[in-house]
């Protein structure tokens, strides 16, 4: 066989391989027949590709299940015991860093402060460094790889480079930077995206292949899936809702820029627009986090600074809801997904009144068939969504 011929049956093997793995790791356990039925691979196919992925630890023996007048059927599932990945959240307010099983279940967390409100790259590469360091040295079998959720926009060049204007990361090479601290495989996106990815795998979206998602934190961020993946433009720098200008000379963004969406409804500009508010009341909190539920909870009392909780509070659910009506007639998603922090802090309260604008604002043929909801795996998912990335370069090789 020339070796031209033996790359082509190479590569068939390994997609098969990948076709098999990721059916086991979606939709396990299942039997040989499941998988046949599921792939449509033959039964010599089938057999083969799940020998190998026995022999290599990926798969295992379930258990079996009775079949209609035959032998039981052994039913199969990956092992999630076999390798642990490590996610990462570098968010506004804090770095947050798990450790999983390769079915992301949780087995380890570390929060790390976000010194003096401010994301110094500086300060955030040593962080995560002794971070991992930390979450490395209690793993009990070997580490696929770390995945890195982070605020704005990634490029490859070929290693990643940060572009984050709203916090001051002008082309910072954090994946360099890293790779001096430690020699586990890297995977950096953004924030929005690997929550996405979370929700697409494990939550709100699993049902769905067109989506938006919402992060709402400091700022205001978003992910666009279509037709599975997410879709990231000529530059990667598709879905940044947040910076969709939504008042002409509106109030001054971080970006630099006026009138964009995320300096009406990010946490950070929420709070900034009830301290400008008439009535106001003075709030003495250690983080944006607890400001917010501050807010939260004066919009429940009577008196002047519970008016102007509700007064911006609402403004806020308009604004967004008006913002979630342009997604819904430009991009015709079927689901319109909100997570983030803040996001789901805020959601309890407002999600009614943020339904009823998109309802008033978007087309109604897309409206109806478009569901606004709230991402279902809480402000953990940056982080899950970050750990999905080295997960999916192993089913995507098939080994």
């Amino acid at each position: 066989m020339t070796d031209e011929g033996r790359r082509n049956v190479r590569d068939l093997r390994r997609a098969n391989r990948a076709r098999l793995l990721r059916q086991l790791y979606f939709h396990g356990p299942l039997s040989r027949q499941d998988l046949i039925q599921a792939t449509g691979l033959s039964s010599a196919s089938v057999s083969n590709v799940v020998a190998d992925l026995l022999d290599a630890g990926l798969v295992v023996e379930a258990g079996a299940v009775e079949s209609e007048g035959g032998r039981p059927r052994i039913l199969l599932r990956v092992d999630t015991s076999c390798f642990e990945v490590i996610g990462i959240d570098v968010g506004e307010t804090r770095i947050r860093l798990e450790r999983f099983d390769l079915g992301l279940g949780e087995l380890a967390a570390l929060d790390l402060p976000v010194l003096d409100g401010t994301l110094d790259p500086e300060a955030v590469v040593p962080a995560i460094a002794a971070g991992l360091a930390e979450l490395s040295a209690g793993a009990t079998a070997p580490l696929l790889g770390v995945g890195i959720g982070v605020p704005g926009i990634v490029q490859h060049q070929p290693y990643a480079v940060i572009h984050g204007q709203t916090v001051g990361w002008d082309a910072f090479p954090l994946e360099e930077r890293l790779r001096a601290h430690t020699r586990l495989p890297l995977f950096i996106d953004n924030g929005a995206t690997t929550m996405a990815q979370a929700e697409m795998w494990f939550g709100a979206g699993r049902d769905v292949d067109s989506a938006v998602f919402l992060l709402l934190g400091s700022g205001a961020g978003a992910s666009v899936i279509a037709d599975g993946a997410p879709f990231r433009g000529s530059t990667t720098s598709a879905g940044e809702w947040g910076h969709l200008n939504v008042q002409y000379q509106g109030r001054r963004c971080r970006c630099g820029a006026r009138g964009c969406l995320e300096a009406y409804v990010g946490a950070e500009a929420i709070i900034a627009r009830y301290a400008e508010a008439e009535g106001s009341a003075k709030i003495v909190a250690a983080d944006e986090e607890e400001t917010l539920r501050q807010i939260l909870a004066l919009a429940e009392e009577s008196g002047p600074a519970g008016d102007a909780a509700r007064d911006v509070l609402d403004e806020t659910a308009v604004r967004v809801g008006v913002g979630i009506a342009n997604v819904v007639n430009f991009l015709n998603p079927q689901r319109v997904i909100i997570g983030g922090w803040a996001g789901l802090a805020l959601a309890p309260s407002l999600l009614p009144r943020i339904r009823e604008v998109v309802r008033d604002h978007a087309l109604r043929l897309p409206y109806s068939l478009t569901s606004v909801d709230l991402g279902a795996l809480g402000a953990d998912a940056v982080a899950r969504g970050a750990a999905t990335l080295p997960v999916a370069r192993l089913l995507e090789a098939g080994a």
